[in-house]
């Protein structure tokens, strides 16, 4: 499984990003996926998750402001980021989690960065 993550950037506080990563390779075991944040000097933390039939998770630091979503037929989830802040400023990740495996996939990360 590879994923490629795209769409950060500079953006200013209030405004709003959207984020996508592409899969390819055997997804069909893949569950759960997600987008994590790194923020400086941090570790990373969860900041939504989608599962295959589209149950969907948020930490409460973005709830009401992102929203993760899916299009299955090109393989591809996105994170829809509103309202964003400086804290939100991060080098995000997005996560496939293949259940069967127990075993995670990382892309390569999209850095985010909010001016106040």
């Amino acid at each position: 499984v590879q994923l490629q993550a795209s769409g950060g950037g500079l953006v200013q506080a209030g405004g709003s990003l959207r984020l996508s990563c592409s899969t390819s390779g055997n997804i069909s075991a893949v569950n759960v996926m997600g987008w994590f944040r790194q923020p400086p000097g941090n570790r990373r933390e969860l900041v939504a998750s989608i599962t295959s039939i589209g149950n969907t998770n948020y930490a409460d630091f973005v709830k009401g402001r992102f929203t993760i979503s899916r299009d299955i037929a090109k393989s591809t989830v996105y994170l829809q980021m509103n309202d964003l802040s400086p804290e939100d400023s991060a080098v995000y990740y997005c996560n496939a989690y293949d259940t069967i495996a127990r075993h995670s996939y990382w892309g390569q990360g999209t850095l985010v960065t909010v001016s106040s």
